[in-house]
């Protein structure tokens, strides 16, 4: 025969996202994509609302600076769109402002770059 103590359930270690995001759903792409920076506000201790254990988690990682949503979702071990779906409210609650990407630059017209690279070989040979 089996002990009692054999027959206790086992806890699993996993909470279900569900649980996480409180059954909320994935924000829109261009509102916060892997490579959107993420900080805390200045004020975001003064505010009165109970966060959940990880939506503290995070606030508190962005609380130290500008980190982007790929950074974060490495750092809390978190899956990516479980990350998203709570940065989207803590950005909502006004606890975290969002910034996009820096656009890249423009390339530079291939006939201005010749016509410099010319004047510096004529200047200095």
């Amino acid at each position: 025969m089996t002990g009692y103590d054999e027959l206790e359930p086992q806890t699993p270690e996993l909470v279900r996202p569900y649980v996480i995001t409180k059954g909320r759903g994935l924000p829109a792409e261009d509102q916060l994509s892997l490579i959107t920076l993420v900080t805390a506000t200045a004020d975001h201790r003064q505010r009165p609302t109970r966060l959940s254990p990880e939506e503290q988690k995070l606030l508190d990682l962005c609380a130290a600076g500008y980190l982007s949503v790929a950074e974060i979702a490495g750092h809390t071990q978190l899956p990516l769109g479980v990350v998203k779906i709570l940065l989207a409210a803590l950005t909502e609650g006004g606890y975290l402002i969002t910034r996009p990407p820096v656009q890249r630059a423009p390339l530079a017209d291939r006939d201005i770059l010749e016509e410099v690279l010319n004047g510096l070989r004529a200047k200095f040979g």
